[in-house]
């Protein structure tokens, strides 16, 4: 996925002949709180709603002010990880997109940037989710997707979290099933920690319960 494929058509830039005014209601229109300033195809830098809101003739326009603009943007061959970085590191509510010679194209909205993400991570379709413990070493996806299919399901995505000053890793399934005890009892046999089920009948009802003091009793 590239940045120029989340671009949002609804929108529009400012112009520096826009008024104060006039940004701030756009900016409450599409609930953002940064808009970028274009003339023509230039991309001239941000303008965030905090700074505006401190004008006092609202009626002045944005090219009349002494703004202190900031001049994030991605390309549009850019792909969607760093535009993600980007919005984390500049806590920005839009990203301006610019083709290769600088012109800009358009924007990615902070809400067009979630339902992306929640369409790869799969949120809405059904199924069950699993996070296990591993050290950094047993990190092996292909055994992990293996233990899975044995019970025929799929990993419809994944993702790892790292902590600092720690070799273990936790590693976040969702799996179309939404009964994972016979999953969950296979990564136990194979010595991966589970730290969280859910959307799982066993789980939900204190079947869960049940199995982990069963397999306690078992080790004793």
């Amino acid at each position: 996925m590239f940045a120029i494929e989340l671009i949002s058509d609804i929108i529009p830039p400012l112009r520096t002949s826009d008024t104060a005014q006039k940004a701030l209601e756009r900016m409450s229109e599409f609930k953002i709180f940064h808009l970028p300033i274009v003339n023509e195809a230039q991309f001239l830098g941000l303008v965030s709603e905090e700074e505006l809101i401190e004008v006092r003739d609202q009626q002045t326009p944005i090219g009349a002010l002494s703004l202190s603009l900031i001049n994030p943007f991605v390309f549009d061959n850019s792909h969607i990880y760093d535009v993600i970085k980007l919005f984390h590191q500049l806590r920005l509510s839009i990203m301006p997109v610019l083709n290769q010679k600088n012109n800009y194209l358009g924007l990615i909205s902070i809400n067009s940037l979630i339902n992306y993400t929640a369409s790869i991570f799969s949120v809405d379709e059904p199924g069950g989710i699993i996070a296990l413990s591993i050290s950094n070493r047993n990190n092996s996806l292909a055994h992990m997707a293996q233990i899975v299919e044995s019970d025929n399901a799929q990993i419809l995505s994944s993702y790892i979290r790292s902590f600092p000053d720690s070799t273990r890793l936790e590693v976040t399934l969702k799996i179309n099933k939404t009964d994972l005890s016979a999953i969950i009892a296979s990564f136990e046999r194979y010595d991966y920690e589970i730290r969280a089920v859910f959307n799982n009948t066993a789980y939900d009802d204190g079947s869960w319960d049940r199995y982990q003091s069963f397999m306690n009793y078992l080790n004793v």
